[in-house]
């Protein structure tokens, strides 16, 4: 399959994953076992899981939260590379972190994305931040999103991804 049928197959697979290959064959004018194949390669290639995404208020979120901080300065390699083992099994602890990286912007260079089920479960996963990255962060701010509530001009989902493929 040509890449830009391959795209385009990816692009269907955003919008709904639950397709079959049927009918994703008919979507794209080719063969079932054409899009069968494609798929197993797409799927060891470009995608990394299968998932869904929920209605998160319906689950007992109210709050997700967009959390920057600052990083202090180490000039060490070995030290830098203990801090990022750190990170890892702490993030990795923490099953409500939905994304965590190092990146650029607001004079911050790390974002943390989290799901809280209210207001005091966030403050105990600050307090725990604060204290256990204190050494190592000049400051944090979060931004918080109170789900469910407010004016949601778009949904949280990766479907609309698909037309910008």
């Amino acid at each position: 399959m040509k890449t830009q049928k391959l795209f385009r197959l990816v692009s269907e697979m955003l919008k709904n994953s639950k397709k079959s290959d049927r009918e994703l064959a008919g979507i794209l004018g080719v063969s079932q076992p054409t899009v069968s194949r494609t798929r197993a390669r797409i799927e060891k290639e470009y995608i990394k899981t299968y998932t869904i995404i929920p209605d998160f208020q319906k689950l007992g979120y109210q709050i997700m939260a967009f959390t920057l901080a600052k990083m202090k300065t180490h000039s060490e390699n070995a030290e830098i590379e203990k801090i990022l083992q750190r990170s890892k099994e702490w993030v990795a602890k923490r099953p409500n972190i939905i994304f965590a990286t190092d990146g650029e912007g607001f004079g911050k260079d790390l974002i943390l994305i989290s799901f809280h089920k209210n207001y005091s479960a966030y403050a105990k996963f600050m307090r725990s931040f604060a204290m256990d990255w204190g050494t190592y962060i000049d400051n944090f701010e979060s931004f918080l999103v109170s789900i469910g509530s407010g004016y949601t001009l778009r949904d949280f989902d990766l479907k609309y991804l698909a037309d910008d493929i």
